[in-house]
Order: C-alpha cells, then sequence, then structure tokens
C-alpha cells in the first residue's frame, strides 16, 4: 500500500576543484566500493525510469502521484552521481571504458527484455537498494568515521531516500504484473550485475592507488562482502515470497532521521560530520 506523499528533494553536492574521488582515507577500500556502484547509478536508474515511467498512465491514484515522485527522486539521484563520477572518471584511468561497459548492460536490458521483466528488474535492484542502506545504517560509525563530508553526505542522502521510497517500484510491479518467479530471477539478475561491475570498479581504482595487491585490501573487501550478504540475502529472499510487502521491513533507524533535516528553503542536507 502507498505510503505518504514523497518529498523530492533538489539537493545539489559542491565539490572543490581538487576534489579526491578516494573520500574516506582511513578505509579506502570502502570507497573504491561505494564508487563502483555511483558509476552504475547514470545508466541503471535511468532504465528503471522508463521502465516504470511507460506504465504510470496504467496506475491508479495515490500510486500514480507516488510514482512520479519516485522517478523525480531517482533522476536527482543520477544526475548527482554523475557529477560526481566525472571526478572519479578523470582521477582513475580505465573508469570511462568501464562507464562504457555498463551503459551497454543497461542498454541491453532495456532494449531486449519484456516490460514485465524490467519492471520486476527495477522492483528487486530498489530491494537491493533498501537492504544496502539497511546495512550501512549499521555500520556508519565504523566505516564512515572522518569520511570527506560532501561525497558522505551524497551517498547518505541516496541510501535515505532508497528507504524512504522503498515500496514504490515493488507497487507498481504488483499493479501490473506480480509474479514472484519473475521477480526472484529479476533481483538475482541485478545482484550478479552490481556485484561484477563494483568488483571491476574497485579493481580499476586499487591499481590506480597502488593496493591492486594488497592482502589487507581484499580482505577488508571480502569481510564487508560476506557482512553485506548476511544483510542481504535473506532480505531479498523473503521480498520474493508470496504475501511479502516492502512496508513489512523495519526501516534503518539513522538514516530516516537524518533524512528528515533537510532543508527545503536551501535545498540542502546537513553536511556529514562524522
Amino acid at each position: 500500500m502507498a505510503r505518504d506523499v514523497l518529498t523530492v528533494r533538489r539537493v545539489r553536492f559542491e565539490y572543490p576543484p581538487d576534489a579526491n574521488p578516494l573520500w574516506n582515507r582511513r578505509f579506502p577500500e570502502f570507497a573504491f566500493a561505494a564508487n563502483g556502484i555511483s558509476l552504475l547509478m547514470p545508466y541503471a536508474e535511468p532504465y528503471f525510469v522508463r521502465s516504470i515511467r511507460a506504465v504510470v498512465p496504467q496506475l491508479g491514484e495515490p500510486l500514480k502521484s507516488r510514482t512520479e515522485d519516485f522517478l523525480r527522486q531517482e533522476m536527482q539521484h543520477q544526475r548527482q552521481h554523475r557529477r560526481f563520477n566525472d571526478i572519479i572518471a578523470t582521477n582513475y584511468r580505465g573508469v570511462p571504458r568501464l562507464e562504457r561497459s555498463i551503459r551497454r548492460t543497461y542498454g541491453w536490458l532495456s532494449r531486449t527484455r519484456s516490460q514485465r521483466f524490467n519492471l520486476a528488474f527495477a522492483a528487486g535492484s530498489e530491494t537491493i537498494a533498501f537492504s544496502l542502506a539497511r546495512w550501512t545504517d549499521r555500520h556508519i560509525g565504523q566505516l564512515f568515521v572522518g569520511a570527506d563530508p560532501v561525497p558522505a553526505t551524497m551517498y547518505l542522502w541516496h541510501l535515505a531516500e532508497e528507504v524512504e521510497h522503498k515500496s514504490v517500484a515493488f507497487d507498481v510491479y504488483e499493479a501490473v504484473d506480480g509474479s514472484r518467479l519473475r521477480y526472484a530471477v529479476a533481483i538475482v539478475v541485478s545482484l550478479l550485475i552490481l556485484m561484477w561491475f563494483v568488483w571491476l570498479a574497485s579493481l580499476v581504482m586499487l591499481y590506480n592507488t597502488g593496493r591492486l595487491f594488497s592482502p589487507v585490501a581484499h580482505l577488508r573487501l571480502i569481510k564487508w562482502s560476506v557482512s553485506l550478504g548476511m544483510t542481504m540475502l535473506p532480505t531479498m529472499a523473503a521480498s520474493a515470497l508470496p504475501g511479502h510487502h516492502p512496508e513489512h521491513f523495519a526501516d534503518p533507524e539513522f538514516l530516516s532521521a537524518w533524512l528528515r533535516q533537510y532543508d527545503p528553503i536551501n535545498e540542502t542536507m546537513p553536511l556529514w560530520q562524522g
């Protein structure tokens, strides 16, 4: 069921001319993995938007209005990630080539898969994003300590809005199709694509910074991957069960409270001070 009306926050993050995409010096590997997710956003989120926008005329109220606000939120996300990705690409050789591969992958899905699969993919991807937000919320005190304020705020703002609109893509999919088998297949495909490109991006950035053969770097990435999997996989499995709805998941506390600090007059979020 649809929740309250979504807030479309038109936040713009400003970076200094010498902005460094290694925004977490304590855990550079975490920054690289997060940057890998960022590289996906200008291609994944427009794919979700196209898939869902095509069926908006079929939706009734209040889901139709809520969906339109959801789509506006998603476009804000990809715009801000694209700006930060330009900084990543400028600093790390090999990133533009990786971005071309990401663009081809999501473009292929959009062109060749059915409308119902694309909707299931969008719904499943939003569940993955919600799982990532829950995991991040639990580890903020460790992983964001000392992080550069602007990129850290950008990531946390995006994750907080993923929590806020966690049910919209699912509700749209339910209204148009609702097959749990198709959803299960789509969410697995979405996760595999995410894992593949985040791994490649992390390797590219580790190589560029001389950390490719660092045992500590790879051990940290493995540790975080296992920890994230313990949050993500049960959430994904539960989301595919008959009768499940995203509202059954409890929202993470910090991100939900932090999002309420948005200033609509100045269109700003409070900068992260970790």
